[in-house]
């Protein structure tokens, strides 16, 4: 934004950028994302500050030039995101940026895309290696056997032909804690909760099964000896392999940019 806000009214709650004006005419957006996008912004650019109020719904609605229900609806997915907050007493503040907001962020992203696997793969491809590179150099004795119990608690239920979506899920978000980042546990979290169920449906059982155990415990044997480019190198050979066998079923058909 070139143009800074100045104050309406000079009251708390009340500061909107006048450089921004109402949303574009309907369009290919609902109202509301206008409105949302508008608000986004100038959190973004520092026009509405943390701790500051947010304008009532009546002010913004005569600012924007919309009605009073799709300002609610705007606010409301600004709450989720965890960019501002209802406060005490009445009014809306705007949240201080931690690494909770980040990640609600880019979980908002990502659950638009959920039909697109190849791309959420392509980002946890992107992501997890260097990960359980860290986790190689970074991870503690404790953490260590706890990622070995989690691959024999896998191996009993593949052996016993049961699903085990829930250590391979833990498997990831131990590698990711064992880095020592808690912004990135968070993102990996993310990542790997949302392929979750694709995962189970197509990896349970049989062969699939077996390969993503074999995966996993690639990559923790590159992590307990402590290399942390064999780490990465097995995370991302298994990332691929669980990619191919998902990409391989009917519907599913990647989309690679050229």
């Amino acid at each position: 934004m070139t143009q800074r806000a100045r104050d309406i009214g000079g009251r708390d709650g009340e500061r909107l950028s006048e450089a921004e004006g109402p949303p574009d005419a309907p369009g290919s957006l609902r109202v509301y994302e206008n409105v949302l996008s508008h608000l986004h912004q100038q959190i973004e650019d520092g026009v509405l500050r943390p701790g500051e109020k947010l304008p009532s719904e009546r002010k913004l609605a005569e600012h924007f030039e919309v009605g009073r229900s799709s300002v609610r609806d705007a606010i409301r997915i600004l709450q989720a995101r965890g960019i501002v907050k209802p406060r005490q007493g009445g009014g809306t503040v705007v949240q201080a940026f931690s690494s909770d907001t980040l990640v609600a962020e880019l979980a908002g992203a990502l659950v638009r895309k959920r039909a697109l696997v190849h791309e959420l793969m392509d980002v946890r491809c992107m992501i997890e290696p260097p990960v359980a590179g860290r986790a190689a150099a970074h991870a503690t004795p404790e953490q260590i056997e706890h990622l070995e119990d989690i691959l024999r608690r896998q191996h009993r239920k593949v052996s016993r032909g049961e699903r085990a979506i829930e250590e391979d899920t833990e498997f990831h978000s131990a590698i990711a804690r064992a880095a020592g980042n808690p912004v990135m546990l968070a993102v990996v979290d993310t990542l790997v909760n949302l392929l979750a169920e694709t995962r189970g449906r197509l990896l349970q059982g049989g062969e699939r099964a077996q390969a993503s155990l074999d995966g996993h415990r690639l990559v923790l044997r590159a992590i307990r000896r402590r290399r942390p480019s064999a780490a990465e190198a097995a995370m991302r050979r298994h990332i691929r392999s669980v990619e191919a066998i998902i990409l391989r079923r009917p519907g599913m058909k990647a989309k690679r940019s050229t």
